[in-house]
């Protein structure tokens, strides 16, 4: 039997959007939501399909980073003074839904979970979210 839990969480990154003609050019930050969905089967001993706290250290990882395009040359002149994440392409809020999806994925794996996100949001704004939702049949 399949069963879904749902957790939300809070994060603050700044970041930037080279390929992007706007705004979003420029280095800016956001108080990012994210709500993940994730589907698996409860584990026999303590019914938990994942723990909450695994994707919260998941999510995590992104808080206070800056976040930027492999490819962004700004990347190499901040990291003299502060690690950056970089993505492989612009960190919209689109590809971070896919990036922490799949980081997600790979957390619960590595603990031995049959868990995986059915269903992303990321919120870059109160008003704007990316939502990537997984067929998993």
């Amino acid at each position: 039997m399949t069963t879904r839990i749902y957790k939300e969480v809070f994060f603050e990154a700044t970041h930037r959007l080279i390929h992007y003609q706007g705004k979003c050019f420029r280095l800016h930050g956001h108080q990012w939501r994210v709500e993940v969905w994730i589907d698996g089967t409860a584990d026999e001993r303590t019914g938990i399909v994942l723990d909450y706290n695994c994707i919260k250290e998941v999510v995590g990882r992104f808080d206070h980073q800056v976040i930027l395009n492999a490819e962004d040359p700004m990347a190499a002149c901040i990291e003299t003074f502060h690690p950056v994440v970089t993505t492989e392409g612009d960190p919209t809020s689109e590809l971070l839904a896919a990036v922490i999806a799949g980081m997600i994925d790979t957390e619960a794996a590595r603990r031995g979970h049959d868990a995986r996100v059915s269903k992303i949001r990321v919120w870059e704004s109160t008003t704007c979210y990316a939502e990537r939702i997984y067929d998993r049949q």
